[in-house]
């Protein structure tokens, strides 16, 4: 059986890709949890600077797979399938690297909520994208109310989850919902070009960066600030003080510096 995300990388570019073709990517549990696995590979390659989201074939992400959902209790609906889709998807939003999703196909529902937690969406000009949930009696369920308003603004999310519209990527570009639009089988280039150039900039001042943005934005300040501080430590001399007194078990002598 194929692996259904898979983590590939060339240089400081990461890529995530995601391969239910048949499927348009639609999500299902394992899926998440091939995603989470993905997303902890990025994470730990020291060299990848920003990580690309992508989807194998027409789509980029058809949402949560319905099949996979609809003979649930409402206790499973609840824990194994919206809240674990929270924690996937604030893993990707937390990661350090910045992330691009590479919007080739349509982003629905749990597609544009998962390309919401990313920091840049390029999307090609022929795609759609909105959250249709409410027109089968559901809602938006893995923060297309809470981050997706906080990143494009309230209204367009009103548009989209009571209005029922679906934005083409030209009307998605002017509400915020995109940063780019490009032609027909571009984007992956595009990102990846993108990708380099925000690569090239300072890694350590990039995350640094996004993690302050993270706090403004509300996006687990709590996190952020301690990832800030954490860093902050581990570069001066009294980490290091520290740990060669725990080391030789003898009181620390810090310099403050």
């Amino acid at each position: 059986m194929p692996d259904l995300v898979t983590f590939e990388q060339d240089g400081a570019v990461g890529t995530i890709i995601l391969h239910r073709p048949e499927k348009f990517n639609a999500l299902d549990i394992p899926m998440l949890r091939a995603l989470e696995t993905a997303l902890d590979e990025a994470e730990m390659a020291a060299d990848v600077r920003v990580v690309l989201v992508c989807g194998e074939g027409k789509g980029f992400c058809a949402g949560g797979d319905i099949e996979a959902w609809a003979a649930m209790s409402a206790a499973d609906f609840q824990h194994q399938w919206v809240r674990y889709g929270h924690r996937v998807f604030g893993r990707l939003a937390q990661l350090r690297q910045p992330t691009i999703a590479v919007l080739s196909g349509h982003a629905l529902g749990g597609g544009l909520e998962l390309a919401a937690a990313c920091d840049f969406r390029i999307a090609e000009h022929q795609i759609k994208l909105g959250f249709p949930e409410t027109s089968i009696g559901v809602v938006p369920g893995w923060s297309g109310t809470q981050r997706a308003v906080r990143r494009f603004g309230a209204q367009a999310v009103r548009r989209m989850a009571l209005g029922g519209e679906i934005f083409t990527a030209p009307e998605a570009l002017p509400l915020g919902i995109v940063d780019r639009v490009v032609q027909t089988g571009t984007a992956f280039a595009e990102a990846k070009a993108w990708g380099e150039r925000i690569a090239a900039r300072g890694p350590l001042a990039t995350e640094a960066a996004k993690l302050m943005i993270a706090v403004a934005e509300g996006e687990e300040s709590a996190a952020a600030t301690e990832a800030l501080a954490s860093g902050f430590i581990a570069l001066t001399a009294d980490l290091k003080a520290g740990a060669e007194a725990f080391h030789e078990k003898r009181p620390a002598r810090f310099s403050r510096s």
